[in-house]
């Protein structure tokens, strides 16, 4: 009888600089072209890779459209929050980016969402992957926590289009801690109010 045990695989390095290398390049191409124009030969080059490599990681354009958009969003620890102060720090947390201009490849996919369905996927991703998780160590055994996590998204959504991409006032000239700590407390409600 052989044993089928084997010492488990290294990560190899060398792949994993490579897949890095081509994310940051997707997240700079299509940030600055677009969804559309950005190319994967494009891409590639910027990364200094053959574009079979950048299908060989991602399989597709817009599987890696998917991967560079969540690029810079983080499950925010909210487990040393107060309860009655979850609101403000969740929002302070995900506004505070936009705020420094540090989210052009996200900018491109909410641009892309309405009329790509890869991009509608990368919204619902984030939704799944980083704010459901978020609220679930912090509210586990909420039966509502998926709705609560969806009010939470929608409200945000609202504000960072009206904010940040089509710059509407006076949502775009309000100082940031009046808008933090306003949204923090609709972002509170949704949290901790009864939902039925």
């Amino acid at each position: 009888m052989t044993d089928s045990w084997a010492p488990p695989r290294r990560p190899n390095k060398r792949a994993e600089e490579t897949r890095n290398a081509i994310l940051k390049a997707a997240q700079a191409c299509f940030g600055s072209s677009g969804y559309d124009k950005a190319t994967v030969r494009a891409i590639a080059a910027d990364a200094g890779v053959d574009p079979a490599m950048v299908m060989r990681h991602f399989g597709s354009k817009a599987d890696l459209f998917g991967a560079a958009v969540q690029l810079g969003f983080e499950v925010i620890d909210l487990t040393r929050v107060p309860r009655d102060g979850m609101g403000t720090a969740l929002i302070r947390a995900s506004l505070e980016p936009w705020e420094r201009g540090e989210t052009r490849a996200q900018a491109v996919l909410l641009r892309t969402a309405p009329t790509h369905p890869e991009a509608a996927q990368g919204v619902q991703a984030i939704l799944d992957r980083q704010l459901l998780p978020t609220l679930e160590a912090v509210i586990p055994d909420d039966p509502d926590i998926a709705l609560r996590a969806g009010l939470v998204q929608s409200e945000a959504l609202g504000v960072i289009m009206t904010r940040y991409l089509l710059r509407i006032d006076p949502m775009a000239s309000m100082d940031f801690e009046l808008l933090v700590e306003t949204f923090g407390d609709s972002v509170q409600r949704h949290l901790t109010r009864p939902l039925c």
